[in-house]
């Protein structure tokens, strides 16, 4: 089993953009991987406090995620951290090397991480 994290910063405190962002996250995690929705064995998302509109796993189940456990929690509050971020944890069974994990982090929330970003991410090449 590994963990696969990621992180994407929104823009606007709105129910489309948090779902939007989310999904484009979990999109990028999962083809930067080459995982299947059965590789997935649960994924715990968090929100900082200025995102409260709708639940980040919501954007999971509407990819069809029905029966993978997710959770969400309030991201812990920390002077000078980025705002209006949401991060996930994914566990998923993956039999590889943890180098060979492909830790995925858009938008502003590059910046959070950058030694495990030795990678491009997929969407990164695209652009």
């Amino acid at each position: 089993m590994r963990g696969i994290r990621g992180a994407i910063s929104v823009e606007k405190n709105t129910r489309t953009a948090i779902l939007e962002n989310t999904s484009l996250l979990l999109k990028e995690m999962i083809a930067n991987n080459k995982l299947s929705e059965n590789d997935i064995i649960s994924i715990f998302f968090t929100a900082t406090d200025d995102l409260d509109e709708v639940y980040p796993a919501v954007a999971a189940r509407q990819l069809g995620f029905a029966d993978i456990p997710l959770l969400c929690y309030q991201e812990m509050k920390v002077k000078d951290s980025l705002e209006k971020c949401i991060r996930v944890l994914m566990f998923v069974d993956f039999d590889c090397a943890l180098q060979e994990v492909k830790h995925v982090y858009l938008k502003k929330a590059k910046k959070l991480r950058p030694d495990l970003l030795n990678q491009e991410n997929r969407l990164d090449k695209e652009r």
